[in-house]
């Protein structure tokens, strides 16, 4: 049986990943630039493991993915359609995303803080997600 903080813990990676892939949908249709829309289609792909591996984990334990927050969701939608409407551009694309790794990471590094007796495998799956959150954005800054 899992504690409560390795559930409380894969809760938040399921939301973080959902968050990031909703990210990039949301973007990927103003994508101009080729090398960029081909960097974000393999994080996409990233993520959705990520994010079967965390589901996975979850129904192992009898619960659900966790939903984002439709604030924090809400909010990024406006900032991403403010941001496009505004400056339609891959440095825009660039910009967005890398907001969105560094606060998927400084969440993750909380919960990881929070919830110090997660299980093992979910804390390395939790550095995981944070691994790629860095990885994405360390590609997509060459377009800042």
């Amino acid at each position: 049986m899992a504690n409560d903080d390795t559930v409380k813990l894969l809760r938040e990676c399921s939301s973080g990943v959902a968050m990031g892939i909703d990210a990039i949908k949301e973007i990927w249709e103003d994508v101009i630039n080729d090398n960029l829309k081909s960097i974000l289609h393999n994080s996409m792909e990233k993520h959705h493991e990520l994010e079967k591996d965390v589901n996975n984990y979850l129904r192992s334990l009898h619960d659900e993915p966790k939903e984002p927050a439709a604030m924090a969701k809400g909010m990024s939608h406006l900032k991403t359609n403010f941001k496009m409407t505004t400056n339609p551009s891959d440095a825009t694309i660039a910009d967005l995303i890398t907001d969105g790794c560094n606060m998927g990471i400084k969440s993750l590094y909380r919960y990881l803080n929070q919830y110090k007796t997660a299980d093992n495998d979910i804390r390395r799956l939790a550095k995981d997600i944070i691994d790629e959150e860095s990885n994405l954005r360390e590609a997509v800054v060459a377009y800042l």
